[in-house]
């Protein structure tokens, strides 16, 4: 039995293979954004095979992110046509001539942050931001164009990724092989969400054992915060939301009280400055809202209180504040991607939850746009 299975995976390897060389335009379904505050469209598209150091990737499931909604609602920058999506799970379909680090049908997860191993931030032990990174809507690949064509017109990427389609291109700096074991309908939340939320717990704002924590926003990103607050043993972890719906999932993966700031006329800095005495050493604001960014500065503690800025900002807005909130010692950080490196640190991820370490299946739900979502997953 153990020789017919590894005579199976052989000739899958070498189907595989023969697909590589022999790759050629793909048509398939996918989700086109044509223009700003438009719904999709579902679309026969083409995509093209992989060039120098791509790989193209069947995807198995992705996630929808406020990161996606924002592109529609203009607060994020991008060219369009456009296919959107960034968190994902899919099987390498075929690679171009130079790519090493996966082959056609390995297991993987699309990167929205690419690690090239090479530019100084990757190769600084505190640095994340790659700079092949897109977060600036230019909407291709390395060499500068797209492999996607819709009814004659070429359709951009999204953040390196583009996951609201059947089939997909990358750099190969923007791919990560992952355990064949892992269910792709549930750690695709690792390409995004939960390592955004989890890291800037535990990576970003380096959350100590009992401390206390207060995280602003109690969507699938909010709750991953919470949850790398708790792995990082800190004893007291308060959320934060207009939605007393969320308080019950929060607490589920483990707040220890919410409160919504309706609840009382004191700035929400003064009502947790009462809670705790004066002893929040951590926030994390992740709402991407200018206001409670604020807010989360200044309800850590004046002096040795660190803020987290993880929702993604408004563009083209500028923040007003007060330096006196930093000058008394206050740390600001903002991160991406939780500061994690991607092609490093998704794998493990991806491994600790096979360890039950984490439990993803808390974030996943419906309904974005109601309010109600944690997040939903799309299969393929």
């Amino acid at each position: 039995c153990l020789v017919s299975r590894h005579t199976v995976r052989e000739t899958l390897d070498m189907v595989f293979q023969r697909m590589s060389v022999e790759a050629g335009v793909i048509k398939c379904k996918a989700a086109v954004l044509w223009e700003q505050k438009q719904p999709f469209s579902i679309e026969e598209i083409e995509v093209a095979p992989p060039k120098t150091k791509e790989v193209r990737i069947k995807i198995l499931a992705t996630g929808i992110c406020r990161t996606d909604d924002h592109v529609i609602k203009g607060t994020m920058v991008s060219k369009f046509p456009v296919i959107v999506g960034h968190e994902a799970t899919g099987i390498v379909e075929s690679i171009g001539e130079g790519v090493t680090t996966v082959k056609p049908g390995d297991k993987v997860i699309p990167l929205f942050l690419p690690q090239c191993r090479e530019c100084n931030a990757c190769r600084n032990p505190d640095g994340n931001l790659c700079i092949r990174s897109d977060i600036t809507g230019r909407g291709v690949l390395a060499d500068g164009t797209t492999r996607f064509t819709c009814k004659g017109k070429p359709v951009h990427h999204f953040m390196n990724t583009s996951t609201f389609t059947e089939y997909t291109v990358v750099d190969e700096s923007s791919v990560a092989k992952i355990d064949d074991a892992a269910p792709p309908e549930k750690v695709c939340l690792i390409g995004c969400g939960f390592s955004t939320g989890y890291g800037a717990a535990v990576k970003t704002g380096k959350v100590k054992p009992g401390s206390t924590c207060v995280v602003f926003g109690l969507g699938g990103v909010g709750l991953s915060v919470i949850m790398g607050c708790k792995s990082a043993g800190a004893s007291r972890i308060i959320g934060i939301d207009l939605n007393k719906d969320k308080f019950e999932k929060a607490m589920a993966v483990g707040a220890t009280e919410c409160i919504s700031p309706k609840d009382s006329t004191k700035p929400i800095s003064e009502v947790l400055s009462e809670m705790t005495g004066n002893n929040v050493g951590y926030t994390f604001e992740v709402i991407g809202h200018l206001e409670t960014m604020i807010d989360a500065l200044a309800s850590c503690h004046m002096n040795y209180g660190t803020s987290v800025v993880v929702g993604v900002p408004p563009s083209a807005k500028m923040l007003t504040y007060d330096p006196m909130l930093l000058f008394t010692g206050r740390t600001w950080k903002g991160c991406v991607f939780g500061g994690l490196k991607s092609r490093d640190d998704v794998p493990k991820l991806v491994t600790e939850f096979l360890a039950k370490k984490f439990d993803l299946d808390q974030l996943i739900t419906h309904l974005l746009n109601s309010g109600q979502s944690i997040r939903t997953v799309l299969t393929f």
